[in-house]
């Protein structure tokens, strides 16, 4: 750095007070940076410069830079640390941004077609990364699974489990697709690789196309709902299990519905269930009821509304990760 130069243009700004020279000074301080000086070694030269342009400063003034200069060392070190963690987090959060773009990918699932059987779903992430996850599978037989998690923890460890979960689902065999043996087998899966501090609550459900009806259980997941058109009215899917992950010899209640034409069912997870309204949570009639407001559109459109609905309830800011599918029984 050059201490010269930089005392001609203090001398020339302080006699003349010539703006060219606050335009050098400016270029001045453009190179100090493009060469990491710091401030104090700035604050410093400068003090020299004065020095030497004015012999005779009053011992209060020549005090007085020294306490500047004390005062910018210590800047100079907090600003350093801030910078360093500012580059910690700018690199911390371009790898979360990867493992965002990875899970989606490693996740994704494609919604199976078929006959008399309308499918919607939706799932978003509350954050960068998924903590709720759903997948369909499907046999030659028109016959689909449905899965539909969430992990009790978030970030990259929850991204994770659900991989090993929707791999492990894809690698069971086709004669495995009773729910409750599903979940037994998931669980040993989970309670053998994840983590003590980490839980999986979970639905499957299994739908024979043939009769029309839905086999599920559950661990410990939020309650499905069945939606019956002749009655008018919703009915809790709700079966024993406990969550994936904290015994291995857990057992998965099963229970079966019959599908007649306009029938609904609702699966969600928490982030549904737990939308509020300010500081007060909403009850479930009234997730439901907005829910049967949309149900006359098609199961992808009105899950792609309901969405819409409760993210403006909440000002457009998810507390959850919010995921929900809709299956509605249609003339084959």
């Amino acid at each position: 750095m050059d201490v010269n130069k930089y005392k001609e243009m203090l001398q020339k700004y302080l006699y003349t007070k010539d703006e060219n020279a606050l335009y050098q000074a400016g270029q001045f301080s453009k190179q100090t940076m493009r060469h990491n000086i710091l401030p104090e070694e700035i604050i410093n030269i400068h003090i020299q410069s004065l020095k030497e342009i004015y012999p005779d400063l009053p011992p209060t003034i020549d005090d007085s830079l020294n306490f500047l200069l004390e005062t910018m060392i210590s800047y100079g070190l907090a600003y350093q640390e801030f910078i360093s963690l500012r580059e910690k987090q700018t690199e911390l959060e371009s790898e979360i941004a990867v493992a965002a773009s990875m899970q989606q990918t490693l996740l994704s699932t494609k919604k199976p077609n078929v006959p008399g059987l309308d499918i919607g779903s939706i799932s978003v992430p509350a954050h960068q990364m998924n903590g709720d996850y759903y997948h369909f599978v499907k046999d030659r037989h028109q016959n689909i699974g449905i899965a539909i998690a969430d992990v009790i923890g978030k970030g990259v460890p929850a991204a994770l489990a659900m991989s090993m979960i929707k791999y492990s689902l894809d690698s069971l065999p086709e004669t495995m697709r009773n729910p409750s043996q599903v979940l037994q087998s998931l669980n040993r899966v989970v309670e053998r690789n994840v983590t003590a501090s980490m839980f999986i609550t979970m639905f499957y459900g299994w739908y024979q196309y043939e009769t029309c009806t839905l086999h599920y259980a559950s661990a410990g997941h939020e309650p499905g709902y069945y939606y019956s058109a002749k009655d008018d009215r919703f009915y809790e899917m709700k079966t024993k299990g406990l969550v994936l992950g904290v015994s291995d010899e857990a057992n998965y209640e099963q229970v079966k519905v019959q599908l007649e034409k306009n029938d609904t069912i609702i699966l969600f997870t928490d982030g549904v269930t737990e939308c509020r309204v300010g500081e007060r949570f909403l009850e479930i009639e009234e997730v439901l009821e907005v829910i049967k407001a949309h149900m006359h559109l098609p199961a992808q459109e009105a899950v792609d509304k309901v969405f819409r609905h409760f993210e403006r309830l909440q000002d457009f800011q998810l507390r959850d990760d919010f995921t929900l599918i809709i299956l509605k029984k249609q003339v084959s």
